[in-house]
């Protein structure tokens, strides 16, 4: 049997797990002021379950718990505290899917850095202008063109790069 520790270690790939446990602890201590500060191993270890995409029945399975406890662990627990960070007291989780949806609108969840290099690297904006258009010889055609591409960049103002300096 794993370490409990490494138990759904995956979340880790795809969500900020320091920050969600940060926000989680903070809606914990809003709902419940006397209770233990921040999160108890157990709600993590349930958190990186779903984090992970696992039932609470697949999270009861791997901890040795009965699916109806798991439940009602998630229900009185991590529930409460995904409603307060969404911002939705008076309505119900719904179904342990809603979670992964709810963190991810809430920006929890990471970009992986290939798929961030690639979102930042692709131009925003494209301007081509024929400058001019001529013929050479019978079969062959001369054309200038003007290209100006808009890269997103991390300040306010975009950049913008001239492609065609000479001219």
């Amino acid at each position: 049997m794993a370490p409990k520790e490494d138990l759904f270690a995956e979340a880790a790939q795809n969500w900020d797990l320091e920050r969600l446990y940060e926000a989680f602890a903070e809606a914990k201590r809003q709902i419940s002021p006397r209770s233990r500060r921040g999160l108890t191993e157990t709600e993590k270890l349930y958190l990186r379950g779903l984090l992970s995409g696992c039932s609470p029945a697949e999270i009861a399975k791997k901890m040795f718990q009965t699916p109806k406890s798991a439940e009602v662990y998630l229900c009185k627990t991590l529930y409460q505290y995904v409603k307060k960070l969404a911002d939705l007291p008076n309505e119900s989780v719904g179904n342990w899917r809603n979670v992964c949806d709810r963190l991810e609108e809430a920006g929890f969840k990471v970009q992986s850095s290939a798929q961030f290099k690639l979102n930042n690297s692709l131009p925003t904006e494209a301007l081509i202008k024929i400058v001019n258009i001529g013929w050479l010889e019978q079969s062959t055609i001369s054309m200038d063109i003007n290209i100006q591409l808009t890269f997103p960049s991390t300040s306010e103002t975009p950049k913008k790069e001239d492609l065609d300096k000479n001219g």
